[in-house]
């Protein structure tokens, strides 16, 4: 898929970007690649790949939920940020806090907004049980999103505790999302959420099947959730 191919499919969603967009993907797919050199961001560097399988595939949730109805979103486990930077750049409004364990990649999310001119994007180190717990976090995202980080009852607990109650969750999967969603059910409801639905698509050029879980926040979340460190993967809630 190359940068027209690109622009074109997300206008046949309803999704059309300026000149400036695009130009903001096109630098940060080049701070990818360079930055990649001195650290482990991605294992996908040829362009039509990352077009695809990183900045499509993050843009994906806004065919199912409108995200001109949000403003704060927290991406939990951003990582080189998936779904966050994408989706900042296709609809500039928003207020996007990432948050992830590794402190590198928060200096590389910090020079990737400072780039492209892109206001309003909060890189935040720390691991998403400790700053669930935390005041200035808890409950208060319109939206949060997560891309392939964990199962989604481990998935469930990392993120559920950032969404406001009327707020949602929306977690991006891969395929076959049957015997996740079948073993998350009892996570989520102690969590507060609810499953509002599931879409399941194959994504553009044959790359594979994608699942969206998109979960409301029905209830507030119980204070002893999220659990410490490292207890939400030994022990998911089943």
């Amino acid at each position: 898929m190359n940068k027209e191919q690109f622009a074109e499919a997300l206008a046949a969603k309803g999704i059309v970007l300026s000149a400036r967009q695009l130009e903001q993907f096109d630098g940060y797919y080049r701070l990818l690649v360079e930055w990649n050199e001195k650290m482990n961001l991605t294992a996908i560097t040829e362009e039509g790949q990352v077009y695809v399988k990183h900045f499509y595939d993050s843009i994906t949730p806004a065919f199912y939920f409108s995200f001109d109805q949000v403003e704060s979103v927290a991406d939990i486990g951003g990582g080189a940020g998936f779904p966050s930077i994408p989706l900042k750049i296709c609809f500039p409004h928003l207020k996007m806090t990432i948050i992830d364990s590794l402190n590198k990649r928060m200096t590389f999310l910090n020079h990737v907004a400072a780039e492209l001119g892109l206001d309003g994007v909060y890189p935040v180190h720390g691991r998403a049980e400790e700053r669930g717990q935390e005041a200035a976090y808890r409950e208060s995202f319109d939206l949060v999103v997560a891309r392939a980080v964990a199962r989604l009852n481990v998935l469930a607990e990392y993120c559920l505790p950032f969404a406001r109650v009327g707020g949602h969750f929306i977690a991006l999967k891969g395929a076959d999302i049957s015997p996740e969603l079948k073993e998350a059910k009892k996570a989520i409801k102690t969590l507060g959420g609810k499953t509002k639905k599931v879409e399941t698509f194959q994504l553009v050029e044959e790359a594979g099947e994608r699942n969206i879980v998109i979960i409301e926040k029905v209830g507030a979340t119980p204070k002893g959730y999220p659990r410490k460190p490292g207890t939400p993967a030994k022990k998911p809630l089943l």
